[in-house]
């Protein structure tokens, strides 16, 4: 739903920063800009990257390919966010793995069946084990940890806008 991408789109940008092209020693990324990177998108001009261009991106990239429109709105938010910090693949698997579905990483019938039926917990638990598998990611790469504050401050902020 259009409110659905337009409260979700307006979080992720708050968290991701602004119009400043960035370029963070510790970032995997590289040059970010409305958190678009070169590393993710090493042909675009991140640079020159507008704001609506970004949301484009965001739209088709992360949003359409999780089937954010297809899920409750709680969820929604929380699959999207995911998807643009943690990659599309992992915002999949982290919704099945909440839902108790199988984990193959693909949206289909069963994982939005039970999206349909989720509850306040199916929520908790999708963000706890976000939290989980940012650890996962800090004990594998320690340069990561830099970002461990800011990541678990990411998804209360999110808890807040969900769940309330």
């Amino acid at each position: 739903m259009e409110n659905d991408w337009e409260k979700a789109i307006a979080f992720v940008l708050k968290m991701e920063g602004g119009e400043t092209a960035e370029l963070d020693p510790n970032d995997p990324g590289g040059l970010t800009k409305y958190g678009i990177s070169q590393q993710a998108y090493p042909s675009l001009d991140i640079r020159g990257l507008s704001l609506e261009d970004a949301k484009k991106i965001y739209r088709r990239d992360y949003w359409e390919r999780c089937k954010c429109d297809d899920l409750p709105q709680a969820l929604a938010l929380c699959v999207f966010d995911c998807a643009v910090n943690q990659g599309p693949s992992v915002a999949r698997r982290i919704l099945q793995m909440s839902l108790g579905v199988t984990v193959d990483g693909i949206i289909g019938p069963k994982t939005l069946a039970a999206a349909s039926k989720a509850t306040k917990y199916h929520v908790k638990k999708f963000l706890a084990e976000r939290l989980a598998a940012y650890l996962r990611l800090m004990f594998e790469k320690p340069v990561l940890k830099v970002y461990a504050v800011n990541w678990s401050y990411r998804v209360l902020s999110l808890s807040e806008l969900v769940l309330n």
